[in-house]
């Protein structure tokens, strides 16, 4: 007997959904039977996950948007709840790297984006989504992460700090929303896979000896499941 589809009937969005692991959640929640809405810049790929998605029997919207451009973060949740009436789960799966350096050598260009994509953007989409969330009947808020900001690596400050600030945040937030709410608010660390925030951290590095990001998205639907209660945690991949 083939298992049901868990995430059935939600509606989800998913940050950083072009390529690398934003892509392969979508392709995934899309396979469990959630509609996805794509939030990536380039169109261009955006299309081609949306093709996937499509090819394999599933649905998706197209939200091409750079999360730079925080102000206008505050217009999505109001145009997803013209368009859907409601939001059950969020996945913020984008990250920039902003190239390695010691902390005091980064231009202020790159450690502003840093922080504006993987700390400043989430902020953004809490702010937004926070209502909608709390109506469904079953929110779940779902961040990356990374051992990076557990840790004291040279070269990896503007990254690391902007992680160690993201899980704060969500983990602040769960705090917040757990006890009086339906939403519940979790971080995931898949670990080391090939992705090109990788790659462009480790150029030299061969990407077939690291997994895809295609077979790490098991604990975000377990996390996205309107049956799964934990808050407030962080799911870590073990390394083998």
């Amino acid at each position: 007997m083939t298992p049901s589809p868990r995430l059935a009937g939600r509606v989800a969005l998913i940050t950083g959904a072009s390529r690398g692991l934003g892509a392969a959640i979508a392709r995934r929640y899309a396979a469990e039977g959630a509609h996805v809405v794509l939030m990536a810049r380039t169109q261009g790929a955006l299309e081609e996950v949306d093709d996937q998605i499509r090819a394999a029997g599933g649905t998706a919207t197209l939200l091409p948007f750079d999360l730079r451009h925080a102000d206008e973060l505050e217009k999505v949740g109001p145009a997803l709840y013209q368009r859907f009436g409601r939001l059950d789960i969020l996945v913020g799966a984008a990250a920039m790297l902003g190239g390695l350096s010691p902390v005091g050598h980064y231009t202020i260009k790159d450690w502003n984006n840093v922080m504006a994509v993987n700390v400043t953007a989430n902020w953004r989409l809490i702010r937004t989504f926070d209502l909608l969330l709390r109506q469904s009947d079953a929110g779940r808020a779902i961040f990356v992460t990374c051992d990076m900001a557990r840790s004291a690596t040279p070269y990896w400050g503007a990254y690391a700090a902007s992680k160690a600030a993201l899980e704060q945040m969500a983990l602040t937030w769960a705090a917040e929303v757990g006890r009086t709410t339906a939403l519940r608010v979790n971080l995931v660390d898949p670990g080391i896979m090939a992705t090109r925030l990788r790659a462009e951290a480790f150029p030299g590095e061969e990407a077939s000896q690291h997994p895809s990001p295609d077979l790490l998205t098991d604990p975000f639907v377990t996390l996205a499941s309107p049956d799964h209660q934990g808050n407030g945690e962080i799911l870590r991949r073990a390394e083998g």
